[in-house]
């Protein structure tokens, strides 16, 4: 399969750009600085996820398109003075620019990753964090909700990935995936991110779903070479 992947060289974004070439597909990346990725099967392009023109025909000709698109920067500052590298609202306008270039260009699968908390799994946040998200996220979780909202309006073959905290540790085991926003703790790595996100492109199971990932501690090891 060809895939587009936005905001590519974001943790996330680079841990589905690494499992999608080692299975085989070829990946268009685009971020702001992706000409770094470089490696078998992998295009990267520098622009602007924002960009229509830069966008609508990167889309045409690919198979899917995989949206990790956030902001980067120190939290406490982008919350005292908004983000000083992209705009505020760079998901849900970037997903927008991208849902309208899919439709464009009849490109059904739309696999988009937004965060834990969000919709339907607010409620079962723990209070901590709840805390967090008023004081610290709150402009960055209603873009967010603002995202998710054009990817359920979309008309297209959507699926929106909701990790608890991302961390970079190696954790065993695939993540933890589930429908109705359960949990088997609050951590999950990105390289067990980035392999949900390519499966998601790969089969339909979960389609027209908002799944919720979480590292399970009872999880046994990926075998080597297992996809």
């Amino acid at each position: 399969m060809h895939v587009l992947v936005v905001g590519a060289t974001g943790g996330s974004g680079r841990a589905a750009v690494t499992e999608l070439t080692a299975r085989g597909h070829t990946v268009t990346a685009l971020s702001r600085h992706a000409s770094a990725l470089t490696g078998p099967g992998v295009r990267g392009i520098d622009g602007d996820a924002t960009d229509a023109a830069t966008v609508d025909p990167l889309v045409a000709g690919h198979d899917a398109v995989v949206v990790t698109l956030g902001i980067s920067e120190d939290p406490v500052r982008v919350r005292l003075r908004g983000p000083a590298r992209t705009v505020a609202d760079v998901r849900s306008r970037g997903t927008r620019t991208v849902v309208a270039a899919m439709t464009r260009h009849g490109v059904r699968r739309l696999v988009v990753q937004t965060s834990y908390g969000v919709g339907a799994t607010r409620p079962l946040l723990p209070v901590s964090t709840r805390v967090v998200f008023a004081l610290l996220l709150a402009p960055q979780i209603a873009d967010t909700q603002t995202q998710a909202r054009i990817v359920h309006a979309s008309g297209l073959d959507w699926v929106e990935v909701q990790p608890v905290n991302l961390v970079d540790t190696d954790l065993p085991g695939p993540a933890f995936a589930s429908v109705t926003g359960d949990r088997r703790g609050m951590t999950v790595s990105r390289a067990q991110v980035g392999r949900f996100l390519a499966d998601a492109v790969q089969d339909d199971a979960h389609v027209g779903r908002t799944v919720s990932l979480s590292h399970d501690p009872a999880a046994a090891p990926v075998p080597h070479g297992a996809r």
